[in-house]
Order: structure tokens, then C-alpha cells, then sequence
């Protein structure tokens, strides 16, 4: 066997890395993958707004307890047709666990409504923690990214590269803010309707939208942490 042969095999315990011998396992950071598949596929959004789709409608009919019914048959139907299509069953059992708690708030609540409460708590959470770790200089895009590609922390040695990071983490704080406070104001209000249609509309579009944004940034962050230690130093002088 010639080394040009064994050069795409892996080696024993050897990870593919994205070249011609296998792709990553998350398409996060994958330059060839898009940015609907970077954020779980079509299957992720089936995932998170059939169970809606359900709920708000049969709720409207025929009230609370057959919408809750209505939306744990849905998320039960998906999550057994990924198994028995021997898919990645991750983002329909994420589904199943979502929707369990949100018909469990609104089944003790006995509201419509409380559907949606945990959606708003956790979007108001992690956008304290994504403006938290960028006030900290701890940008949260910055550690994951650094984790996902295997460089770890060094980045933060970077003041350019730092800011760049900081710029997609406060994106996504600004994301979570938004969805928050404004489902927030419809919760308070009742809304119910405006609220279903608030959590899809505000829901893949816009994080669309702080992936492209996070994409961008942390291209122009690689580029400072592939400088030079010379060129660093100007910059930052």
C-alpha cells in the first residue's frame, strides 16, 4: 500500500476531521454544510413546530386538555417515526422532553398559556448567560467554537479575535432578549394565538439569521488567530 493510499484511512481511535477521509459529525463549522442543516435540518424544524401547530388549534376547538393530548400524541408519533426510520433520534427525543414539560406547565397552570412559560424563562436565561460571559470576556460562541474545533482558549490570548467573538455572542444574547420580552408581553396578555405563531416566526428565522451572523464573525476571529505573532501586535498597538 502506497502512502498516497493510506493517507485517507484513519488510524486506530482517529477522529474524521472534515477532509476527504470523513466529515465532521456536527455540521457546526462544516464550510460545505448549510445553514438550515447546521441548525439540526429540516427534521429540527418539523421537530419544534408541529407540536404548535397541534396544540394552539385543538386548544381553540376543543379546549385545554385535548390540545395537551393533542400536542404529546404529535411529539409521540415523531419520535417513534425517527426510531423506526433508524434516524438520529437526538432532535426528536429534544422535541419529546420540550414538549412534555411545556403541556406539564400548562396542565398545572390549567392555561393555555402556560405552554409557552418555559420557552420564555429559558430564552430570558440563556440570554443572561450569552451577555454575561461576553461582559465577563468570556464570550460564550468564543468557548464553544474553541471546544468544537479542538483549539480550546487560546483565542482569548487575542484581543482581535476576543471581540469577534464577543460581536456573535452579543448577537445571540440580543436574539434571546428579543424573543423574550416580546412573548413575554403576549403571555401577560393572553395571547395565546400570537403566542404560537410568535414561537415559530421568532423561532428559525431569526436564529437563522445570529447563525449567519456567528458564522460571519468567527471567520473574521479565525483569521486574527492565524496571523503572525508580529502582525497581532501591531494591530492590538
Amino acid at each position: 500500500m502506497t502512502e498516497s493510499d493510506r493517507s485517507g484511512e484513519l488510524m486506530p481511535g482517529e477522529a474524521p476531521t472534515g477532509g476527504a477521509g470523513g466529515k465532521r459529525k456536527s455540521s457546526f463549522g462544516d464550510p460545505d454544510a448549510s445553514l438550515l442543516e447546521q441548525m439540526g435540518g429540516v427534521r429540527g424544524l418539523v421537530y419544534s413546530s408541529i407540536p404548535i401547530l397541534a396544540f394552539v388549534p385543538v386548544n381553540a376547538f376543543w379546549g385545554l386538555t385535548v390540545a395537551i393530548w393533542a400536542a404529546l400524541g404529535v411529539a409521540v408519533a415523531m419520535l417513534g417515526w425517527s426510531l423506526a426510520r433508524r434516524e438520529n433520534p437526538q432532535p426528536a427525543i429534544s422535541g419529546f422532553i420540550g414538549v412534555a414539560i411545556c403541556v406539564f406547565i400548562a396542565w398545572r397552570t390549567g392555561s393555555a398559556k402556560g405552554y409557552f412559560l418555559y420557552g420564555i424563562i429559558t430564552q430570558a436565561v440563556y440570554g443572561g448567560a450569552f451577555a454575561l460571559s461576553a461582559l465577563a470576556r468570556w464570550p460564550l460562541v468564543g468557548v464553544i467554537w474553541g471546544f468544537l474545533d479542538g483549539k480550546g482558549m487560546a483565542w482569548r490570548r487575542i484581543p482581535a479575535a476576543r471581540r469577534w467573538y464577543a460581536t456573535a455572542t452579543w448577537i445571540w444574547a440580543a436574539l434571546f432578549a428579543i424573543r423574550a420580552v416580546l412573548q413575554f408581553a403576549l403571555y401577560r396578555n393572553d395571547e395565546v394565538n400570537w403566542l404560537g405563531a410568535a414561537r415559530i416566526g421568532m423561532g428559525w428565522p431569526l436564529a437563522l439569521v445570529a447563525f449567519a451572523g456567528t458564522i460571519w464573525a468567527v471567520r473574521r476571529a479565525m483569521v486574527h488567530e492565524a496571523e503572525p505573532i508580529e502582525s497581532r501586535s501591531e494591530t492590538t498597538s
